[in-house]
């Protein structure tokens, strides 16, 4: 019906606008607080009910940390649960030596540590930590010797006749607790392997050999600590044979591997020794003999012997990995020369195991077993249990001397010895919740291959927020009770939809909705920036989170504001409903226009120089004149000196151009008088500007003042008395002379001629120079 088409349509334009636009968080386009923390570890859900504004949709509550902040939900309000780690069981390592009087049984040993935690998983977030392991002193070692009885191992079973008390011996150096046990093969007993012929299968060799009848696989010794019961049960085994060259070791040592009572394993170290001197068969060779059942992996001895050699086929090497690893086993290819190849591709697949090359008589088997032990027990590699889904785990080690391996390489270490103590740092990470929908605990498993301990791992897992569980069914807030409200907002019931779940799927009508979303009756749906939801416009979301459409009809942004500097209101206001809402002390359509007048202070201390008006924190000069950011620059004005020397002069001097308006036109100056020029203030001892002048008057005398405005008051200080310029001095000394010279001439005249003397003229014209140029006490003298 027309409903479900609008829902289907509906859906895929989310679907289309989740995947083309917005944050990880935004495009999860989450409806509830579980759904929401579920996406990233950085997504948070915003609970407060008043969070949302008009048109916005409810997922809107889903954002990253930082975004939520900056849309002003509270801190107190956003939900963002956090994984945690606890260690359940942490007994240390085992510090102990073999030669101590102290026996520990093999139970109160612990190579690895801690040995149980629970993990509390947050979708994308990795908890990490750290498991330590050290090889522990006189650990024990069970040793069980499967051996080929084919024909061509004949004189290979005499040289192992006395294994038992001679690799007794040899292990006594490596611990004082060992155990040996032996198992012998053949091969299936059905054609085409074996002869079945009753002669042949009484006794397989031809001529004048004793064989004893073919077999598949016999337990002939369970493990023991008698290396004499070893040696005697060895001794009287005898030879048998089949007819191909490849044997039935796997259907052996699938048996050895699974039959843990019947072998007589304990929780150690365990060594499993195959010798031979052929190939192998593995699965699908059975069929030869019309075997097609898979083998089954189970335990099947009967009097120590395998009895469903013939019902089931080989195993597969994955199968064999497998039961060998579960039962932690190391396994020793004791082979000749002849077979290295094959079974040095065989140990590629099967973790920890070695490859030894056997002499043509097994006369160096001790040897082989113990450099393979070494081998093998110098290296630990770590392997997991199979992971729930959505679980993955990464591996760093730290082993000898601070080595660091990554990746696989992180699994591992080698060259350990006795004694020493390696760590991995471990990282476990859940990309979800499990498919089911419950949040039910998980176990995995971590231990070192080839040793029976191991780390017992819990998984829980963070489905849902914790508000949820104060969710409340049937809520009013919700329409007419159609949904549950939790964490700030409605989960409606099924088959209802809408931002309170007012609206239902069966009953409404598309050409409805769409009416209550377009403004004054328009043709635009929701201004063209959202969908129209259940009558109600839920506004597109933008790539970038702070982006935001909001309004009834989506006709709101907060991106869409003027310009100014290429910021959006000029970096100093808001974006409200595509208009700017200026911070304080700013105006303007970009809020680019700054209140503040501190930009338009002059260095006399006033707004554009007392010349202009500060606008926008830019001064606009109010006189053509004047130029500059302060309108402190007048290249056609004269300069301070030269504007203020008559003023200065009639208030100083009384005389001068303006000596008879001084009163009217020179009293907008303060005037201090100095006795020298070392009295006038100086530069670098003032915050304010200041004109040092020197001027010359009517009489060619120079006057030294300075000009500045200070706290609004301008300020003159000049010296109060006059200096000479450099020609008047000049005239004072030659008149000076001259006047000598008079007075020198009228000493020889005057009694003869009866005139007056110069005295009087000679004198007046010395002292007014000497006033002039400033010489006070010598002008008293001349008088």
């Amino acid at each position: 019906n027309t409903a479900v088409l609008y829902f289907f349509i509906h859906g895929l334009m989310t679907l289309w606008q989740v995947v083309g636009e917005g944050s990880i968080c935004i495009k999860a386009n989450a409806q509830s607080c579980g759904e929401c923390i579920q996406v990233a570890e950085t997504c948070g859900w915003c609970s407060d009910e008043t969070f949302l504004t008009v048109g916005e949709s409810k997922s809107a509550r889903c954002d990253d940390l930082e975004s939520l902040k900056k849309r002003n939900c509270d801190v107190a309000k956003i939900e963002n649960p956090r994984g945690s780690i606890s260690i359940d069981e942490n007994k240390p390592v085992t510090n102990r030596k073999k030669d101590v009087a102290e026996k520990l049984k093999p139970e109160q040993i612990t190579q690895i540590q801690p040995q149980k935690l629970t993990l509390t998983l947050r979708s994308g977030e990795p908890q990490t930590f750290e498991l330590k392991f050290k090889r522990a002193e006189d650990y024990p070692i069970d040793l069980y010797y499967l051996m080929d009885l084919s024909f061509s191992m004949k004189d290979d079973l005499e040289n192992v006749k006395n294994l038992g008390t001679d690799l007794m011996r040899e292990m006594q150096e490596i611990t004082s607790d060992f155990q040996i046990g032996f198992g012998s093969i053949v091969e299936k007993t059905v054609m085409p392997y074996i002869s079945t012929t009753p002669a042949r299968f009484i006794n397989p060799c031809t001529g004048n050999q004793n064989c004893t009848r073919p077999f598949s696989y016999k337990n002939v010794l369970k493990l023991t600590d008698k290396g004499d019961e070893f040696n005697r049960l060895v001794s009287e085994q005898q030879i048998s044979e089949n007819l191909d060259s490849s044997e039935g070791g796997f259907d052996a040592i699938m048996q050895v591997a699974v039959c843990e009572e019947q072998i007589g394993w304990r929780n150690v170290t365990r060594l499993l020794v195959f010798s031979t001197d052929a190939g192998f068969h593995f699965a699908g060779d059975g069929k030869l003999g019309g075997i097609v059942l898979p083998n089954d992996g189970r335990c099947h001895l009967e009097n120590n012997t395998y009895t469903m050699s013939h019902y089931y086929d080989y195993p597969s090497i994955a199968h064999l990995v497998q039961k060998l690893s579960d039962h932690n086993i190391q396994t020793i290819f004791a082979v000749t020369e002849e077979f290295q190849p094959v079974y040095k591709e065989l140990k590629n697949l099967i973790p920890k195991s070695a490859v030894g090359t056997l002499s043509s008589n097994s006369s160096n088997v001790i040897k082989l077993i113990i450099d393979a032990y070494n081998s093998l027990s110098s290296e630990v590699i770590l392997e997991n249990g199979r992971l729930p889904e959505g679980v993955s785990i990464t591996y760093k080690s730290i082993c000898k001397n601070g080595v660091e391996g990554t990746g696989e390489n992180g699994r591992k270490c080698s060259n350990i010895s006795i004694g020493d103590e390696v760590s991995f740092k471990i990282s476990i990470e859940s990309q979800k919740c499990p498919s089911s929908g419950k949040a039910e605990p998980e176990t995995i498993r971590i231990k070192p291959l080839g040793f029976t301990e191991e780390v017992e791992i819990v998984l829980n897992f963070i489905c849902d927020c914790q508000c949820a569980t104060e969710g409340e069914p049937d809520s009013k807030k919700c329409f007419e009770g159609n949904g549950t409200f939790e964490c700030g907002a409605c989960k409606c019931n099924d088959g209802r939809i809408g931002r309170l779940c007012e609206c239902s799927i069966d009953e409404v009508r598309t050409e409805d909705l769409d009416a209550n979303c377009r403004k004054d009756n328009g043709m635009d749906i929701c201004s063209n920036n959202g969908d129209c939801v259940c009558g109600t416009c839920e506004c597109k979301k933008r790539e970038n989170p702070a982006e935001i459409y909001s309004g009834k009809y989506c006709e709101c942004d907060n991106f869409n504001c003027d310009r100014s500097n290429n910021k959006l209101c000029g970096g100093h206001g808001r974006c409200e409903c595509r208009k700017c809402i200026c911070d304080a002390n700013y105006t303007g359509s970009a809020c680019d226009c700054s209140l503040e007048t501190s930009t338009c202070l002059a260095k006399n201390g006033q707004i554009c120089n007392g010349r202009g008006t500060c606008v926008c924190g830019i001064c606009k000069c109010t006189s053509p004149k004047f130029q500059g950011p302060t309108c402190e620059i007048c290249p056609t004005c004269p300069g301070v000196c030269a504007e203020h020397k008559d003023c200065v002069q009639c208030r100083a001097f009384e005389v001068g151009e303006k000596k008879d308006t001084c009163e009217r036109d020179c009293s907008y100056f303060q005037l201090i008088k100095v006795k020298d020029l070392n009295q006038l203030p100086q530069p670098t001892d003032q915050s304010f500007s200041l004109a040092h002048c020197k001027e010359r008057d009517a009489n060619d005398c120079w006057f030294y003042y300075t000009y500045a405005i200070r706290n609004d008051t301008k300020e003159v200080y000049v010296v109060e008395t006059l200096g000479m310029i450099g020609p008047a001095k000049f005239l004072l000394f030659s008149n000076m002379l001259c006047c000598l010279l008079l007075l020198l001439c009228w000493e020889f005249i005057a009694p003869s001629s009866g005139s007056s003397p110069p005295c009087i003229f000679c004198s007046s014209v010395i002292i007014s120079y000497l006033l002039c140029f400033g010489l006070t006490g010598e002008a008293e003298l001349v008088s």
